[in-house]
């Protein structure tokens, strides 16, 4: 039996959904949770000289272009390929492999340019690179076409010869006849490959067909995280990694799919929708209600990782008798990781100045140290809201003048997770894993560039876990959260109750805009909860019964507009 290979092509196939334009975080995401799950070949986008170089597309003008979006990312060895529609970009735009970072190039070509594309083929061979030959529309071959082909290919040698089922049309009977031809007549050094389109959800069985079939050469099957593609889309490559684990002893890693799904893909499935459901694949592969899946995505706190953790401890007949409090009661215990951070508290005590002096004088809202004396410094929240683009020059005036009266040093800016574009901040207060996962690669390359004095500093909740950054803070989850409540974890009121721990009497904030039922609750849309325009009166209450409890021990000044001081 031949080796059996897995190939993602999700930003270069998904890319027909949203033009390519994934966005530079999302494309580094992406990329480097496929590395993380040791899927065999990765393709990064298409490379294609009629269109202008942008770093947040993955259709690019040449093979430079890769190094400038994706050269930050360390391959960890995986073979990484580009594709090119013949005709759409020229030998000229091609670097020698040894000067580029991809290592294939994979070339597909309508059946009447077959010469033409197997001559290029074999130039980008030349060149260095592993070469795939796709055949566009493979149903629409001859069984003399099909032979000609294998004759320009056995020439050519490309590495792999892949049938494309471009329309979706394919069953296990003419699949079946296709791959005999070409394992019966195809060098055998030339692996063979598949690549599937959903139409007639037929994506997934053909491959598990394709897997099947008893050959010495090698056989790769094609896949896209989630199914992302035009119309129906094409094999879920989630479902084709489980499939290889269960069946041939494969160990792609599944979670790290999952959660670039959740974090990344689900941001396009709206509204170019295809394919399946990730809450039906969540309970299904998990043997439960769908409404325990709802209720954990919905609070969007937690990473897909963590849901699948949290639904494996269902037990009995609650796995399908939906319980919405036997839920909440292992979401609590799940997130509770509890530990002493008595010294985090000591040190944020430190950082904000707190030494105690009665003699202050005051101008304006400002409050000033006299004859040397340390008193706390500056404090300024900023949260997720609106408003933090909409009264920008409000904002901005409001950190120059406290600035002027008191000193750069003697302000710190702390935002809660998420990293304003529009604002520098000093520190950043994560108090939720699935913004976290979502800011991760950004945030590395954020500190990396920073030096240790300048670099932001991070408050992190003991829920919230990392193998990438060290936290420089790390709260205790259980004792800042209000377990009384419905939504038990309001990054809001958690912060404020972290600062009080630490002594703190007055905060400035901006950015906690309340919720509304006709706008546009967050500055980034992708924050948005789905929940929320049903429960805008009571949530809005909720935190403003907060404040009025923590008013005795801190002081909380709105810079920005806020539907919690009505």
């Amino acid at each position: 039996m031949g080796e059996l290979k897995l190939l993602d092509c999700t930003l270069r196939d998904g890319g027909y959904i949203n033009d390519w334009n994934f966005g530079h975080n999302n494309l580094i995401s992406i990329y480097e949770r496929l590395i993380d799950s040791d899927v065999d070949y990765i393709e990064l986008g298409f490379l294609d000289d009629r269109r202008p170089f942008d770093i947040d597309r993955s259709i690019m003008p040449d093979t430079d272009c890769m190094e400038k979006i994706y050269g930050s990312v360390d391959k960890k060895g995986k073979i990484v390929f580009g594709m090119i529609d013949y005709g759409t970009c020229s030998i000229d735009h091609i670097k020698p492999a040894s000067e580029s970072y991809i290592d294939g190039i994979r070339v597909i070509y309508k059946k009447h340019l077959r010469v033409e594309a197997l001559d290029f083929c074999r130039q980008l061979k030349e060149l260095g690179y592993i070469v795939f030959s796709q055949l566009v529309s493979v149903t629409s071959y001859t069984d003399e076409e099909m032979l000609d082909l294998i004759r320009l290919a056995n020439e050519a040698k490309p590495d792999a010869v892949s049938m494309v089922d471009t329309y979706g049309l394919m069953h296990q009977n003419n699949l079946m006849h296709f791959i005999d031809l070409l394992d019966k007549n195809l060098d055998p050094d030339i692996a063979l490959g598949y690549h599937g389109h959903n139409n007639f959800q037929m994506g997934y069985a053909n491959c598990i067909a394709m897997l099947d079939y008893k050959t010495d050469r090698t056989m790769l099957v094609d896949g896209t995280l989630y199914g992302m593609g035009k119309s129906a889309g094409n094999a879920p490559l989630e479902l084709i990694a489980m499939h290889m684990n269960q069946k041939y002893g494969k160990n792609y890693q599944i979670p790290q799919m999952l959660e670039a799904i959740d974090v990344n893909i689900m941001n396009f499935c709206q509204p170019s929708t295809w394919g399946y459901n990730l809450f039906f694949y969540l309970s299904a592969s998990n043997d439960c209600h769908p409404n325990y899946v709802a209720d954990l995505m919905n609070k969007k706190t937690l990473s897909i990782k963590s849901i699948n953790e949290l639904l494996s401890r269902l037990e009995g007949e609650k796995k399908l008798l939906y319980d919405k409090k036997y839920m909440e009661d292992l979401y609590r215990e799940y997130q509770s990781h509890d530990i002493d951070d008595s010294d985090a508290i000591k040190r944020l005590s430190e950082r904000f100045d707190l030494l105690s002096s009665d003699i202050f004088e005051y101008e304006g809202d400002h409050e000033h140290n006299v004859d040397g004396l340390s008193v706390q410094k500056n404090i300024l929240v900023i949260g997720p809201g609106s408003s933090v683009s909409t009264e920008r020059e409000k904002l901005e005036a409001f950190i120059e003048k406290t600035r002027e009266a008191d000193g750069d040093e003697n302000l710190e800016i702390i935002a809660i997770n998420y990293i304003p574009s529009e604002i520098p901040v000093d520190m950043l207060f994560i108090s939720n894993s699935k913004r976290y996962l979502q800011m991760s690669s950004a945030l590395a390359r954020l500190i990396s560039t920073d030096s240790t004095d300048t670099r932001i500093q991070i408050i992190a909740t003991s829920n919230v876990t990392s193998k990438r950054i060290d936290f420089d803070y790390t709260l205790n989850y259980s004792s800042l959260i209000d377990e009384e409540a419905d939504i038990i974890d309001n990054s809001f009121i958690m912060l404020l109750k972290a600062l009080v721990k630490a002594g703190v009497k007055k905060v400035n904030v901006a950015g906690f805009d309340g919720y509304s039922e006709d706008k546009l609750n967050f500055i980034n849309p992708d924050m948005e909860y789905t929940f929320i325009k049903d429960r805008t009166e009571e949530l809005n209450q909720y935190a403003k019964d907060k404040l009025s409890e923590l008013s005795s021990d801190i002081e909380v000044n709105f810079v920005t507009t806020s539907l919690y001081t009505k």
